[in-house]
C-alpha cells in the first residue's frame, strides 16, 4: 500500500501544529477519483466516498500515541478504523486533524478500490512499529 504525507503536514510538523496525544484525529474514505493527494492541506467533501451507512466526514480514530523506533517517528492509533454496516467502495483514506480545523495529514492508498456491501469495512492499524503496515478489508 503507497502512502502520501500531505505536503502542508510536513511544514506543520516543524511549526508544532499537530499533537497526536492531545488532537483529535479523523480517518475519511476517499474513491478513486481523488487526485494530487500531497495537495491537500484540509480535509474536503471532494471526492469522498458515499454509501449507505457511511458518514461523510468518516470516523474518529483513537488512541493517538508517539514513538520512536531506533531513528523513526512514528504515529500508533490503538484502534482500527471501522465502519459496519455499510455499502461503500473506497480506493484512498485520509487522515485529518479536526482539533487543528481539519488539516490533512496522510492519504492512505489502498491500492485499489475496496469494497463493502452491506457489511463492515476496515482499516486494520498495525502494531506500534517503525516497519508495520495497514491492512485494509472490505
Amino acid at each position: 500500500m503507497a502512502n502520501t504525507v500531505c505536503t502542508s503536514f510536513k511544514s506543520q510538523l516543524l511549526t508544532g501544529t499537530h499533537d497526536f496525544s492531545t488532537d483529535t484525529f479523523k480517518l475519511a474514505l476517499y474513491t478513486s477519483s481523488a487526485s494530487s493527494l500531497a495537495d491537500y492541506t484540509i480535509y474536503a467533501v471532494t471526492n469522498e466516498a458515499s454509501g449507505s451507512g457511511y458518514t461523510a466526514g468518516g470516523t474518529t480514530l483513537s488512541g493517538g500515541t508517539v514513538s520512536t523506533s531506533g531513528t523513526t517517528a512514528y504515529a500508533d492509533f490503538t484502534a482500527d478504523a471501522t465502519f459496519t454496516s455499510v455499502t461503500i467502495t473506497a480506493r484512498y483514506a485520509l487522515i485529518y486533524n479536526s482539533s487543528k480545523s481539519n488539516k490533512a495529514c496522510f492519504f492512505l492508498d489502498f491500492g485499489a478500490d475496496k469494497t463493502a456491501t452491506n457489511g463492515t469495512f476496515t482499516i486494520t492499524f498495525p502494531s506500534p512499529g517503525a516497519s508495520a503496515l495497514l491492512t485494509v478489508t472490505g
